[in-house]
């Protein structure tokens, strides 16, 4: 069972990562990557700050709606959504502790 999963899971990468790789992936994650950069940013005037300069629930809309675009992503095996909702949930996950922590006067 083990075994059948492992290669399962290493068809599925090749699948996702290999066989689809053209010049459009190249384009889709460099413009995956420009659109995160400003949730990069702004994560990173946080963390100068001890805390996050966002309200709550844009952080929660941001985690539900980065892990159901990374769930359609993986289903639909579309690394550009894959790679851009996978650090972009850490980052909203991130700043939803920073307000926690500064809410219990930390």
């Amino acid at each position: 069972m083990i075994i059948q999963l492992a290669a399962d899971l290493r068809g599925y990468v090749y699948d996702v990562f290999v066989t689809r790789f053209d010049g459009w992936l190249v384009f889709g994650i460099a413009a995956q990557a420009v659109f995160g950069a400003r949730f990069i940013l702004q994560w990173l005037a946080s963390e100068r700050a001890g805390k996050s300069v966002m309200p709550l629930s844009f952080w929660f809309l941001s985690i539900a709606g980065g892990l159901m675009t990374l769930v359609y992503g993986l289903v639909r095996r579309e690394p550009v959504i894959i790679f851009g909702q996978a650090l972009s949930t850490g980052i909203y996950l991130r700043n939803v502790a920073l307000i926690l922590r500064e809410r219990r006067g930390r």
